[in-house]
């Protein structure tokens, strides 16, 4: 799979996607890294620590978040796309789900489109990421945790955003999916698709894995996001194991010292 200009072999080996929030309000590193300075700095260490991707976010998605305008997002977001591009030779994706940033984020440089919303919030997102000839990665989620089958609608409805990113011409070698964990699920249902990430198979496109300092984990272990690490851990170990080609984390060295473990015990 290409990203940028970045070429991803995805036979047997997992990649890091390195988490980077621009915002005063993320649920776990909320301000940290929302000047340009800042930014930077941490984008340097997670390359240094091995990050293959970096996902840059300007509007927490939290339960609960504060949504901001497009415009606010848009100023939180390109200047930092910019550097980073600038100053690194790294694929970057752009976290959001509206179709104005979008359009700013791959005009400043972003080579993926990270959408927690899988396409379906905003046309304009699909139409942008083909017209930019973007990678995308399509996120799993519902307005509320409510199913007949829940792993039947969760095949279904993902179907449901790969067809829209066809029906917009974006090419199935530019397609990712995330099980959207944490996102229109109940905490039992979190844990079912964790363990069944395997079912996804069927759709035949990469699977990107989000469970850093989520609140499974943390209802799991009964602990603050700052204290998730172990458990994101375990999930990255599930994930490498039933195939996952990409995780998206907070801490990029110890997830890729865990996955470097993993693919070393599992190639033998």
């Amino acid at each position: 799979m290409k990203i940028g200009n970045k070429e991803f072999d995805l036979n047997n080996h997992c990649y890091i996607m390195g988490i980077l929030n621009v915002t005063p309000d993320s649920f776990s590193d909320g301000g940290k890294f929302n000047t340009l300075d800042a930014a930077l700095r941490h984008t340097e260490e997670m390359i240094q620590d091995g990050a293959g991707i970096i996902d840059i976010g300007g509007e927490s998605t939290r339960p609960g978040h504060i949504v901001i305008s497009e415009e606010e997002e848009i100023a939180r977001v390109t200047p930092v796309i910019e550097a980073v591009k600038k100053h690194f030779d790294i694929p970057v994706s752009i976290d959001t789900y509206k179709g104005k940033v979008t359009l700013a984020a791959l005009q400043a440089g972003a080579d993926l489109v990270n959408d927690i919303w899988g396409f379906k919030h905003d046309p304009e997102v699909a139409a942008y990421t083909a017209k930019y000839n973007a990678a995308c990665c399509l996120m799993h989620n519902r307005n509320e945790a409510v199913y007949d089958d829940f792993q039947k609608d969760f095949i279904r409805d993902l179907s449901e955003c790969i067809a829209i990113a066809k029906k917009a011409n974006v090419p199935d070698d530019k397609i990712m999916l995330d099980p959207g964990v944490g996102f229109g699920k109940t905490y039992e249902m979190n844990l079912e698709i964790i363990n069944h990430l395997e079912i996804m198979k069927q759709l035949n496109y990469p699977i990107l894995l989000g469970t850093s300092r989520k609140s499974v984990i943390g209802l799991t272990l009964d602990l603050p996001a700052n204290e998730r690490v172990e458990g994101t851990l375990a999930t990255t170990v599930i994930g490498v194991m039933k195939g996952c080609s990409f995780v998206r984390v907070h801490d990029v060295k110890e997830n890729y010292r865990i996955i470097k473990m993993t693919e070393a015990i599992l190639s033998k």
